[in-house]
């Protein structure tokens, strides 16, 4: 076994810092704690203030006002189409000679009666599916809503041929040429 060392043993207990205001000699600005010394650090011209734009707001950095401008001007371009007032008319007058409430009309077509007073006051937006299934319950045709006129096609592709009295009728239906292999028989 060693020989044991008989020196003495000594500890030292002083305080150590460790952080940043534990360098000696750190001289750290004061923040100031109230509002009559925030007014004389910026009057020392120690303190300086900046504006923030849209600080403190939940909206995006890279959102812009030019965007949300064009969102405006679009919005007059697109509008929802509502149902006519012929179509609603009908409806309602087709449903009161059924002796049907609406809540009835309905039920037998598998919708909600709100459904049903949105078409009566013209609110809604046609649905054709659904005006198809008030026609089937009601057991009349309701007037549809017209589609935009298209304009003239000018097809360079489509020529026009005229069936004169000795030409077959195949291959040409209504003036047209029609492509494709002919029916089997």
């Amino acid at each position: 076994m060693p020989a044991a060392n008989n020196m003495p043993i000594s500890v030292d207990f002083t305080s150590t810092s460790i952080g940043r205001g534990s360098r000696p000699g750190a001289n750290r600005p004061s923040v100031p704690q109230n509002a009559h010394s925030l007014a004389r650090a910026k009057a020392q011209g120690l303190v300086t203030t900046e504006k923030k734009f849209s600080g403190g707001t939940n909206s995006s950095a890279h959102s812009a006002s030019a965007i949300n401008a064009r969102k405006i001007e679009d919005a007059d371009s697109y509008r929802v189409a509502k149902v006519d007032k012929s179509l609603s008319k009908a409806i309602q007058q087709a449903r009161m000679a059924q002796k049907m409430s609406q809540k009835d009309l309905a039920t037998k077509i598998n919708e909600k009666p709100q459904i049903i007073g949105e078409y009566e006051s013209g609110k809604a937006v046609p649905n054709g599916q659904i005006i198809s299934k008030i026609e089937r319950a009601l057991n009349c045709k309701l007037p549809r809503p017209g589609k935009k006129p298209a304009g003239p096609k000018t097809g360079a592709g489509k020529k026009k041929v005229t069936a004169s009295a000795g030409a077959s009728s195949k291959g040409v239906h209504g003036g047209l040429i029609r492509g494709g292999p002919q029916k089997r028989r």
